[in-house]
């Protein structure tokens, strides 16, 4: 995060340096005085590529501005996070609209014919970036619907991670290998968001046949709670005993759920087995391996 704000500053310092300076050099040349008179008419000179170069440079200045003020505001939580990402995509579009725009009025172009027939334009393109437009319209309907935010753990296709940038046309997702997946928009289909309520991690772990279980599921619930008192900043609650899941090759099969945060689901699992291996020896049952026993006549 601190990189991404440092490349914006200095974004926004290049844009300043090299519109400042051509602004400088268009002043003490005088080119700007005959600026106004070339509006009228298509003409690029010396004083509409100072004026576009002051513009461009201007408007980029402002506009990474804008996108490091909005980044210092850390949202309280994941819908203020995602407005705020969004916002910075919006002014990336609008600053690239003002530039074009502009940047045609500066040589002499009439904008408000171009307007007036972009209703014609806007049909002949709308066929070429249907895909785009698409993309667009969906992602501020995920917007108002508020079907995910940034910060939140969604599933897409078989894709698990955490939701890092929303903007207007692309979602990025994270995964927690650090591998950033950008997805369209009109893409992000079947979402499963996993942050929206508690998760669970489960663990199943065997016992030996031999073992008198009912005598041992009476000691499983100060087991489950020493458990809890150990890794209260992770689990929600005391680890539950489900049942025998599965009469198996080498054991019985015992289940137990705990709830967690999903951004801590793969650590609690790994925690729980690692827990109910050792309270498990501590209390006289060793976990079977599969093993082969031979019979001979």
């Amino acid at each position: 995060m601190q990189k991404k704000k440092g490349k914006q500053l200095i974004g926004l310092l290049v844009c300043l340096a090299i519109g400042g300076a051509a602004l400088g050099f268009g002043i003490s040349d005088g080119v700007f005085k005959s600026a106004g008179s070339v509006f009228g008419n298509i003409q690029i000179d010396k004083a509409s590529i100072l004026t576009l170069i002051v513009m461009i440079f201007g408007v980029l200045a402002v506009e990474k501005l804008l996108v490091l003020l909005l980044g210092l505001f850390k949202g309280s939580n994941h819908r203020a996070a995602t407005v705020i990402t969004i916002t910075q995509s919006l002014l990336r579009y609008a600053a690239a609209i003002v530039i074009l725009c502009w940047g045609l009025s500066i040589i002499g172009v009439n904008v408000s014919t171009i307007l007036a027939s972009v209703g014609i334009v806007a049909l002949i393109v709308g066929f070429g970036a249907e895909s785009l437009i698409e993309d667009v319209i969906t992602g501020f309907f995920m917007l108002f619907e508020n079907q995910y935010n940034v910060g939140d753990i969604v599933e897409v296709s078989g894709f698990r991670g955490t939701v890092s940038d929303i903007g207007i046309r692309t979602t990025s997702l994270t995964d927690p290998g650090g591998n950033v997946k950008i997805i369209n928009n009109s893409n992000m289909k079947d979402i499963l968001n996993r942050s929206d309520h508690a998760s669970r991690a489960l663990s199943d772990i065997q016992i030996p046949y031999e073992t008198d279980l009912p005598a041992f599921e009476e000691k499983l619930p100060d087991m489950m709670d020493s458990i809890f008192e150990a890794h209260k900043d992770v689990m929600h609650s005391a680890p539950v005993y489900l049942g025998v899941q599965e009469l198996g090759e080498s054991g019985v099969t015992l289940r137990f759920v705990v709830e967690v945060d999903e951004c801590d689901i793969y650590k609690v699992q790994r925690i729980l087995n690692r827990e109910l291996l050792v309270s498990f020896r501590q209390a006289g049952v060793e976990v079977p391996f599969p093993q082969l026993d031979l019979h001979q006549k």
